[in-house]
């Protein structure tokens, strides 16, 4: 497909995206999705590197979703990293580094679903080989069928805790300890809303029962308060001063939409800790305020996977109007059955479970390293909050914290919160700028070949 025939470009081929694409394709739309992956399904249903080594039914949703897209007519562009896009006169303009080099695509509408970074709250010897994301576990599992130790304590805050916990245990390996923050009485509170979705809320009862059963210890209310090693992780003490043997740590606090793209764009957007903290502004139709980009997915703000397909469809629905290939009663028609079965309430639920409170952060100590790119610790960051940099980019100005290569995905969040401990709301702290590449991109790609004669020197100026 030419790039001068595109009605809409998709920004990810997880669920969301995948929907987007097959719903907008339906309905006549020439689609190309971009995705820095090599197989389409994202996180959830992230694609085995191997043939079927999972059979659940999360494998099989994947399976189902992955055979829709590929019937759909959509073009995919695998391996594809955007690294940064503009909105111009005719629509957007996309910046690709893919297998053979930088591409440009162009196209009058874009539907950006690229989905969530993992929380870390920092902890001593969070950046310890061993220690992982509960996020990179799960691609572990998942893809590669393999545990992320022999021995491996699982914390954080959240459902996917018991997830990880439970396939490490299918797949053969030992947990030695479930280390969850969330108090008995958080999830007790939670149960008339996870019961609006019987079917996810029994899959988590059966993540526990088999912890139960193979004598796992759960710990409610408790964290991580230090993971100890030279090398590598070897244990971990939590806070009440229980210790684990482990070779191996998955942590994770939760979810951030990731929002580089939108910002990037100029979109507007709002903080909202419910659904993971700053999120695009948008409307029932999955619609921002930049005319022709629309955001589904996690990617708008935290909702967890059932809400993926339905917000993408809606996406691809709107996509169809804006390109007038869909009346608005028929968009109306379609849509209404859609926003019922996108219904967030269990999502919405499970990501209040899981947002950012500000006793975790209070908990880091003064000589742990909060921005493990440059090495800046939490002192270094209120030591500038105390200088007077009352924003975070300011913060970031005086520290180079959030400057190294994840450019604040992994930082950010627990940064912006110790800037509004001190000046009052997350708000005012801000977020990053964004900033291009979006991502890392060899500087080779950029300049090309040359030669140093081929460099232009301007004549000197007369004396």
């Amino acid at each position: 497909m030419s790039t001068d025939s595109i009605d809409v470009c998709v920004q990810g081929a997880g669920p969301a995206g995948m929907a987007a694409a097959i719903e907008a394709a339906k309905l006549g739309l020439r689609v190309v999705v971009v995705d820095d992956q090599e197989k389409p399904g994202g996180q959830v249903y992230r694609a085995p590197s191997l043939p079927r080594i999972a059979d659940d039914a999360d494998a099989r949703t994947g399976d189902a979703l992955r055979a829709a897209f590929a019937a759909s007519g959509a073009t995919h562009l695998a391996q594809r990293l955007v690294w940064g896009a503009a909105h111009e006169a005719e629509g957007f303009r996309i910046d690709l580094l893919g297998p053979q080099g930088l591409e440009t695509i162009h196209a009058p509408r874009l539907i950006a679903a690229p989905g969530t970074t993992e929380r870390v709250v920092p902890f001593p010897g969070w950046t310890l080989p061993g220690v992982i994301g509960l996020a990179a576990a799960t691609v572990l599992l998942k893809a590669e069928a393999t545990t992320p130790g022999r021995r491996t304590v699982v914390a954080g805050r959240g459902p996917l805790l018991y997830a990880v916990a439970a396939k490490i245990l299918k797949l053969g390996g030992a947990v030695a300890a479930v280390v969850d923050q969330a108090p008995l009485s958080a999830w007790a509170s939670a149960l008339p809303l996870l019961a609006t979705n019987l079917g996810l809320l029994a899959r988590g009862l059966a993540w526990r029962a088999q912890l139960l059963r193979s004598g796992v210890a759960v710990l409610h209310g408790e964290g991580l308060a230090a993971a100890r090693g030279v090398e590598a992780v070897t244990s971990v003490v939590t806070t009440s001063g229980r210790v684990f043997e482990c070779d191996a740590v998955a942590v994770g606090h939760g979810l951030i939409p990731n929002t580089e793209l939108t910002r990037l764009l100029r979109a507007e957007h709002h903080f909202d800790r419910g659904r993971g903290g700053w999120v695009p502004r948008r409307d029932a139709m999955m619609r921002t305020s930049l005319p022709g980009l629309y955001v589904v997915g996690d990617g708008g703000g935290v909702a967890g996977a059932a809400a993926a397909v339905p917000q993408g469809r809606l996406g691809g629905l709107a996509a169809a109007l804006d390109a007038g290939r869909l009346s608005l009663t028929e968009h109306e028609k379609q849509a209404a059955p859609l926003r019922a079965a996108g219904d967030t309430t269990f999502g919405a639920a499970m990501a209040a479970m899981f947002a950012l409170r500000p006793e975790q952060v209070a908990a880091i100590p003064a000589d742990c390293v909060v921005c493990r790119c440059e090495d800046v610790t939490r002192a270094e960051i209120e030591d500038a909050i105390d200088q007077g940099a009352g924003e975070i980019n300011q913060v970031k100005a005086w520290t180079r914290c959030g400057m190294g290569s994840c450019q604040g995905r992994v930082c950010g969040d627990v940064v912006a919160e110790l800037v509004a401990s001190q000046v009052g709301s997350r708000e005012r702290a801000g977020q990053y700028t964004a900033r291009l590449p979006l991502r890392p991109l060899p500087m080779a790609e950029l300049t090309g070949a040359f030669e140093y004669a081929d460099i232009p020197i301007p004549k000197p100026a007369p004396l």
